[in-house]
């Protein structure tokens, strides 16, 4: 990676903090929180909660005053960045049966964008994965089971094909939806890992990644099932 590339990836190391008083434990714990989002997206998971306090401008012990555990902190960092992003209307608007299926896949990605193209998120993301935590596990189970599993099924019904019921969805007919998944991620990967120009306008990318999808899905959608 050049150096120019490198710079645009990373943001500027912060300070340590002058040191906190008389802060109210709510208000504590929040700043602890917030401010080890930060920490995380930039240094990973190896990070050490020292070097965090420091940041903070509070004592280590205090860090687990609140928080029992690195790994109870790492919990609420889950929480706050991935949980609370996620919009339960998504899984219905798969199913919106009243609108064609890619106008749907469009819609979810659009805002989808919205809510995890962000440094923290992203670069959280990427280091759970390298570093053997279940963040990146545990929430692609929960995109699986509420955005790529009922697609899957929206497809076949859009395409007449059998239901699962009868035939059973294949880990291609998944790995088919993935694949479109992974290609707008990768977009919020380039911009916030690797540091590479990304498009301004992702809607119109969003647009036609969803409409060649379902030029060529549909195609291979009926060689799977039929050959199932």
């Amino acid at each position: 990676m050049h150096a120019q590339t490198a710079k645009v990836a990373r943001q500027p190391a912060k300070k340590p903090a002058r040191r906190r008083k008389n802060l109210r434990s709510a208000d504590r714990e929040k700043v602890i929180l917030e401010a080890a989002i930060g920490f995380f997206a930039e240094h990973g998971f190896g990070g050490q909660t020292r070097e965090l306090a420091k940041r903070i401008g509070i004592t280590h012990s205090a860090i687990y005053r609140h928080f029992p555990s690195k790994e109870a902190l790492i919990e609420r960092v889950y929480e706050h960045v991935y949980l609370s992003r996620w919009q339960d209307h998504w899984a219905t608007l798969i199913k919106d049966r009243s609108r064609p299926l890619e106008a749907r896949l469009a819609q979810f990605y659009r805002e989808y964008a919205e809510r995890i193209f962000n440094y923290e998120w992203v670069r959280i993301f990427v280091f759970s994965g390298m570093k053997s935590f279940d963040i990146t596990s545990r929430y692609l189970a929960i995109v699986a089971e509420r955005i790529i599993v009922p697609a899957v099924i929206e497809a076949r019904k859009e395409l007449g094909l059998p239901p699962p019921a009868r035939v059973p969805i294949t880990e291609r007919e998944r790995e088919l939806f993935w694949g479109l998944h992974g290609r707008i991620f990768y977009i919020a990967i380039r911009k916030f890992v690797y540091g590479t120009p990304v498009p301004d306008k992702l809607d119109d990318v969003i647009a036609d990644a969803t409409h060649e999808f379902m030029a060529g899905a549909p195609h291979v959608l009926r060689r799977i099932v039929k050959t199932k």
